[in-house]
């Protein structure tokens, strides 16, 4: 009866049980796995915006939403701040932005959480961004060098929602003036 036990309690079960194998520990162990299972369940898992993560626009350029084509930042996605490649996935009809481009977007508001220097953390319910460039086929200047593109100034002219004051940080100081509420 101990060995049959023992094979239905979980690894977890066995180590926190030390090897304690009666009938009640057993059913304590199987209820308590399933009550873990559920809170699991309705937990949503926090990551980086990568590829393919559809980010809301929050500002007027006529943009609703954007899927991320590419990071500017690094391997693993981008984070608070960091500027994204995306696509329009929709618009609004009369809008600067039209459904399909290609556009660069500053990350205003992210649900992974990101520290700060005080030790708080600061996280949002989802995920926005400014759209701040249309990326245009390559052209050259007329003295045959590229054109540098600065990503520093947004396409709208208003920012809806919080935004928080790390854009100080990474010099995105427009999109912190055009902001209605700085958290």
């Amino acid at each position: 009866m101990a060995a049959a036990l023992a094979s239905r309690l979980s690894k977890a079960g066995r180590s926190l049980l030390g090897g304690l194998c009666n009938a009640f520990s057993g059913l304590m162990s199987s209820s308590n796995g399933m009550m873990n299972g559920s809170i699991l369940s309705q937990q949503q898992h926090r990551s980086f915006i990568q590829m393919g993560t559809i980010l809301k626009s929050v500002d007027n350029s006529g943009a609703k939403e954007v899927m991320c084509i590419q990071s500017l930042r690094g391997k693993k996605g981008a984070r608070l701040g960091d500027i994204i490649v995306g696509s329009v996935k929709d618009a609004i009809p009369k809008g600067k932005v039209k459904k399909g481009m290609v556009v660069y977007g500053v990350v205003v508001r992210a649900a992974m959480q990101k520290g700060r220097a005080d030790g708080s953390q600061v996280r949002f319910d989802d995920n926005a961004v400014v759209v701040v460039g249309i990326k245009e086929k390559k052209k050259k200047n007329s003295d045959g060098s590229k054109r540098k593109f600065e990503y520093n100034q947004p396409t709208g002219t208003r920012v809806f929602g919080p935004v928080p004051h790390e854009m100080r940080l990474r010099k995105q100081l427009k999109i912190l003036t055009l902001a209605q509420h700085i958290v």
